[in-house]
């Protein structure tokens, strides 16, 4: 067993002196039974625990969330997420644990972030208890706490909050009825600017806002009558082949003037140059259109109805037409395409039954009645 270097001044190892007690000390352990290279590591185990114990009351949750966004926001999908994530962090957890060291942050200090919320706004309570528990993790995988995390969900929190679906009835986005997408569709084409077009595109390709408005000349082929939505703007992180019917084709050549004579520019530009269209203008269309029951996200839902009470389209094919992920894992193994063919012609019959106006309604008078003036 070695004792350390000598150093005859003791300034970066032992003196004689102090070999001799080191070793007069290892001597005493194996009188004791004790094995001295055993004890030292144990010393050195024992110490560095302390040394992280220290480490982790000096970092704070809210410094180990910073850590966490940081280390993650990259591979987040869109500039609004990792601003929630920040927001809901900073909202609802921050004025209970952000200052306390993330060693130390127990079931009841995540309660006191949750219960304010947990019934009020069980969407942003159920996100926030997600993130806390993210931040938890990741302190307890960089050593900077140790136990269960008290954020958990299953077997742990479940057992002192009541499930999201108790305390809030699941609100779908508001929907046209499919019946109605004539006439609607009349009205929209009597409203000028990009918005309407934007939202006749959104309606036409059942595709969703942020889908539309971020859509760029150089995503469209128009010759082969398809726009390709890079996997950076879909929501399932995979691009996304979007037939174009002959009435989406039309939109396109009514926003041909707008674009840029070099270079390549949004298909809906915003009022900012080289800007988008805002991702509020949409909405904002409907409720000057008298309409603020509606959500343009609604619209993929009426798309979807129409789908299935007026056609007998497969629900495969209808399911890919919405981008939506397979959610049987077996069954996405096997299916390697995507059903443009047959996406094609649905999105043609689509275009097609949003571009028949309603029948005029014509009041009729008994013959009779009417004889006699």
């Amino acid at each position: 067993m070695g004792l350390g270097p000598y150093d005859a001044e003791g300034k970066r190892g032992l003196t004689l002196a102090g070999a001799r007690e080191a070793a007069a000390d290892a001597q005493r352990l194996l009188r004791e039974g004790v094995d001295p290279l055993a004890h030292r590591a144990a010393e050195a185990e024992a110490a560095a625990v302390r040394a992280a114990l220290v480490e982790a009351k000096a970092r704070t949750f809210r410094d180990v969330a910073g850590l966490y966004i940081g280390a993650h926001e990259a591979g987040w999908r869109n500039a609004k997420h990792r601003a929630q994530w920040r927001t809901t962090l900073e909202t609802y957890a921050f004025p209970h644990i952000g200052d306390m060291p993330v060693a130390d942050v127990a079931t009841d200090d995540v309660l006191r972030c949750l219960n304010p919320v947990w019934k009020a706004k069980p969407e942003t309570a159920t996100r926030l208890r997600g993130r806390v528990e993210a931040v938890l993790d990741y302190a307890t995988a960089r050593g900077w706490r140790q136990g269960v995390n008290p954020a958990r969900w299953r077997g742990h929190l479940s057992n002192l909050l009541p499930r999201r679906s108790k305390v809030a009835r699941v609100e779908h986005h508001a929907a046209l009825p499919w019946g109605d997408m004539g006439a609607f569709m009349v009205a929209l084409r009597g409203q000028p600017g990009t918005a309407a077009r934007a939202l006749e595109w959104c309606i036409l390709t059942a595709t969703r806002t942020g889908e539309t408005i971020g859509a760029r000349w150089s995503e469209v082929d128009a010759e082969a009558a398809v726009w390709t939505v890079p996997g950076a703007r879909m929501k399932a992180g995979r691009e996304h082949r979007v037939p174009l019917s002959p009435a989406a084709l039309a939109i396109l050549a009514a926003m041909a003037p707008l674009r840029p004579a070099e270079g390549d520019g949004f298909i809906f530009p915003g009022a900012v140059a080289g800007k988008p269209l805002s991702g509020m203008a949409m909405l904002m269309l409907l409720r000057r259109m008298k309409r603020p029951d509606l959500t343009v996200h609604g619209f993929r839902s009426a798309f979807r109805d129409w789908c299935e009470e007026a056609t007998s389209t497969p629900h495969a094919v209808a399911e890919a037409a919405l981008a939506h992920t397979i959610g049987d894992k077996v069954e996405a193994a096997y299916r390697r395409g995507d059903l443009f063919a047959k996406r094609a012609k649905l999105m043609a019959e689509w275009a097609d039954y949003c571009g028949r106006a309603p029948a005029a309604v014509v009041a009729l008078r008994p013959v009779a009645a009417a004889a006699n003036g």
